[in-house]
């Protein structure tokens, strides 16, 4: 559930704090906000940070698949634990769904599902209007869906990708998800000569709550239609406050370009695959970072502490405060503020610290 409170709103990325920077100056926390491009994994995202800033302590906040685009939340050093926090919040996603073939995976990665009986005619008869009639019918507000197959859930300890990579059938329950918004921006019918099927691309915007899979949608659109639907274009521009289409943090958004990237296996095989390569070097990704302070003003609310709440939440002491949901808790002077831990409801009232973060010199 995203946080509502005091601090949620109206913090810029441009704003000076900190508590993040170490006796060079340099800061040794902070959160890096990167375009993905196509061809890549989030893993290898990660790779790339962690090798440009010559640190080990990286993660990142929500998975996206290598042929999806759009904004990741990086983070490093102690900021790796706003990432709990960060990936919980709502998201937003521009697709093109294609109605008129299925794949095995519900995205262009996939092989192509046979053409479904009658569904040329079901095609010339879908109008723009039906689709969106159905979308908010059907695939807007509290909904049931069941996870793609080749997502990264967990079943038994192994990924669902990796299981049916293998050839074995996953069984994945469905999960209970928000749809706050789910727009069509165009519709055009498309005629595939190659394949002798004529199909309709839908640009769609869906606004969703943490967990929901857009290929999963567009497979249950299609179900629906009884054409069969996947994804051939996805791409994430917000995460909760942050938001590629923000003016503000447009400077500080990290980008990229993939490689092909060749070496010796533990077999001894040649592999090719592709690599991230950052289009900055350290320091102008540093200089790009959020702080701690920043991000957790842009991430959940925010309270204030005085000296004596603050040396009593560095050794893990309760409270006597109101919080609703995870709250940054900001210790030191105006202007040299740092984060000295999230705070969460107790149950016996109150608010406990969840995490605690040491100060860095």
């Amino acid at each position: 559930m995203k946080p509502t409170g005091e601090g949620n709103d109206g913090a810029k990325a441009s704003e000076s704090s900190d508590g993040m920077e170490s006796a060079t100056g340099e800061p040794t926390s902070g959160i890096i906000l990167v375009d993905k491009p196509s061809g890549v994994t989030s893993h290898d995202v990660v790779a790339a940070v962690r090798s440009g800033l010559s640190m080990r302590r990286v993660g990142h906040a929500g998975t996206l698949d290598p042929m999806a685009t759009g904004l990741l939340v990086v983070g490093f050093g102690q900021a790796t634990r706003l990432l709990t926090v960060i990936v919980g919040h709502d998201k937003t996603y521009k697709a093109t769904i294609r109605l008129g073939l299925g794949t095995t995976t519900d995205d262009a990665d996939g092989d192509l599902l046979p053409v479904r009986p009658g569904a040329a005619q079901r095609v010339d008869e879908l109008t723009a209007q039906g689709l969106q009639d159905l979308i908010n019918g059907c695939f807007t507000g509290w909904i049931e869906q069941v996870p793609d197959a080749f997502s990264a859930i967990k079943v038994n300890g192994r990924r669902a990708y990796d299981l049916a990579r293998a050839g074995q059938k996953v069984k994945l329950e469905p999960r209970r998800i928000r749809i706050a918004s789910f727009r069509l921006l165009d519709f055009r019918r498309v005629d595939l000569p190659d394949l002798g099927v004529k199909v309709v691309d839908a640009d769609v915007e869906v606004t969703c709550s943490s967990g929901t899979y857009i290929r999963a949608l567009a497979r249950d659109l299609g179900e629906h239609l009884d054409l069969g639907g996947h994804l051939t274009a996805l791409r994430r521009i917000r995460v909760g406050s942050f938001d590629l289409e923000n003016s503000d943090l447009a400077s500080r958004v990290l980008g990229g370009h993939v490689v092909p990237h060749t070496y010796r296996n533990r077999q001894g095989q040649t592999v090719v695959r592709s690599r991230m390569v950052l289009d900055r070097d350290r320091q102008a990704m540093l200089d790009g970072s959020l702080s701690l302070v920043q991000a957790a003003r842009m991430t959940m609310p925010v309270l204030n502490l005085d000296a004596e709440q603050a040396a009593r939440v560095a050794n893990g002491g309760f409270l006597d405060l109101s919080v609703t949901g995870p709250t940054a808790a900001l210790a030191g002077p105006e202007g040299r503020q740092r984060l000295a831990a999230i705070l969460v409801p107790s149950p016996r009232g109150g608010a406990k610290p969840d995490v605690v973060f040491r100060p860095e010199a």
